[in-house]
């Protein structure tokens, strides 16, 4: 008990997680010998990590790995993300990061300009996304949302094995932007944890975690336009999941005699990192609200999505919350080391969360009140896609485009990935359908 006391406090001791400015670091090691082994998940190579410490360079030799479920492949990230493991003794990591046993490091992935993604999974490679990355981290901590904790820093890399011919020069230090993450074991036992939950422990969050935790994180996940994340909200929920991952992108602390902590990470796909979303078109259509942009449809469809989940009561007070601390989230956008398309678009992200969250009229839109509605070709009947014609409660609705009858012509939004994952059908994803007018409502959940 004594040694977890004393490990406990040694892990506290770290600072480099308190500043929020970029932190300048150097990294000696033989990067191509890494990256020739990128799918072999267990190989590593000795390198040597420099810090400034009160005025001093030190340094200290690092084990460097490959992390990260995508960034890894070739197609993807030229430079993929890293993980450091100090020596032995946490209190020999040098300065900043004394007490800490492991250190993530998320990369510039690439050597792209502008905005251009990855083709696969839509990332931003360049050196703009670190920086968006650790500004969200910053706000989630601003909201009071439970996540890893992140740092801006730039890195100098030095190749040991450099190889002629290549873009940048591999002969001469590359300067980059960076993010340090907080590893999984320090995260836990910050938030009074003793182990992570393994994936194939994990449950549902109804039985795991306290609703007010669950609903928080949902609503961050919402106004950071993510949709790289996974939480199996019930036994019987299968939104973006599947029996193989119940988490994705969610760590789950155990905590003695208490519900289990979720902790948000991994934004480098969020919307507010990235600036859009390559499969949008698949799924949503702007038209479903007239002059909204892309980013209201993202931030709209999560938090709409909640009404299905939880009472009115728990989302009341999920408002509520985020709306106390807004002054702190605008003040860390206003602070943070974005570039300037960056700082534009979480500023958009930021303004169509509140904008939704703030009204009743907004947050409580209407959607599919009855069960067993259906969508129909005409206002007389017809099929639209089949078997999947059945709408989901819950699922919004826009404002009506032609009445006729008992009828209504009206677009639907895809809030549960209904004709996504488990029924596909582009007619309802990109065209109106009708619908029994009486089917729609407003009061849901029931007050």
């Amino acid at each position: 008990m004594l040694g977890s006391l004393l490990l406990f406090a040694a892990l506290s001791t770290s600072t480099v997680f308190s500043g929020d400015q970029p932190l300048p670091l150097r990294l000696e090691a033989p990067f191509n010998d890494l990256f020739d082994h990128a799918k072999d998940d267990t190989y590593a190579i000795t390198g040597t990590l420099t810090v400034a410490d009160e005025g001093h360079n030190t340094t200290v030799d690092v084990r460097i790995s490959l992390r990260g479920n995508t960034s890894k492949l070739e197609s993807e990230c030229p430079f993929p993300k890293l993980k450091l493991e100090f020596p032995r003794e946490p209190q020999d990591a040098p300065g900043p990061f004394a007490g800490l046993t492991s250190l993530k490091i998320g990369t510039h992935c690439g050597e792209e300009t502008g905005d251009q993604l990855t083709r696969k999974f839509g990332r931003l490679p360049n050196q703009r996304s670190p920086f968006r990355e650790a500004f969200v981290y910053r706000l989630l901590a601003a909201l009071d949302v439970p996540a890893l904790r992140a740092r801006p820093a730039t890195i100098t890399y030095h190749y040991t094995d450099a190889r002629a011919g290549m873009s940048p020069p591999q002969d001469v230090p590359i300067v980059r932007n960076a993010m340090l993450l907080e590893g999984a074991d320090e995260a836990v036992r910050r938030v009074g944890g003793r182990r992570e939950i393994a994936e194939d422990a994990f449950t549902n969050a109804r039985s795991a975690f306290r609703a007010s935790d669950t609903i928080r994180l949902a609503f961050a996940e919402a106004l950071i336009g993510n949709f790289d994340w996974c939480l199996k909200m019930a036994p019987d929920d299968s939104y973006r999941c599947d029996a193989r991952h119940p988490l994705w992108n969610i760590l789950a602390a155990n905590v003695d005699d208490a519900p289990a902590i979720p902790l948000m990470y991994d934004f480098d796909v969020a919307g507010i990192v990235s600036g859009r979303h390559p499969w949008f078109h698949d799924v949503f259509d702007t038209a479903f609200l007239p002059g909204s942009s892309e980013r209201d449809i993202e931030v709209m469809a999560q938090l709409q999505r909640l009404r299905a989940l939880f009472g009115r009561d728990d989302l009341d007070a999920a408002r509520a919350a985020f709306g106390r601390r807004k002054a702190q989230a605008f003040e860390v956008l206003a602070t943070a080391p974005l570039d300037a398309e960056g700082r534009n678009i979480a500023q958009q992200y930021l303004d169509t969360f509140y904008a939704q969250i703030e009204s009743d009229e907004r947050f409580y839109r209407p959607v599919v009140t009855a069960r067993d509605a259906r969508a129909y070709a005409t206002a007389e009947g017809g099929e639209v896609c089949g078997r999947s014609d059945v709408i989901p409660t819950g699922t919004p609705v826009s404002a009506p485009l032609q009445n006729d009858g008992p009828r209504v012509q009206v677009m639907l939004l895809d809030a549960h990935w209904h004709w996504t994952a488990r029924a596909k059908c582009d007619p309802i994803h990109h065209g109106p359908v009708w619908i029994d007018a009486g089917a729609i409502g407003r009061d849901f959940p029931e007050k």
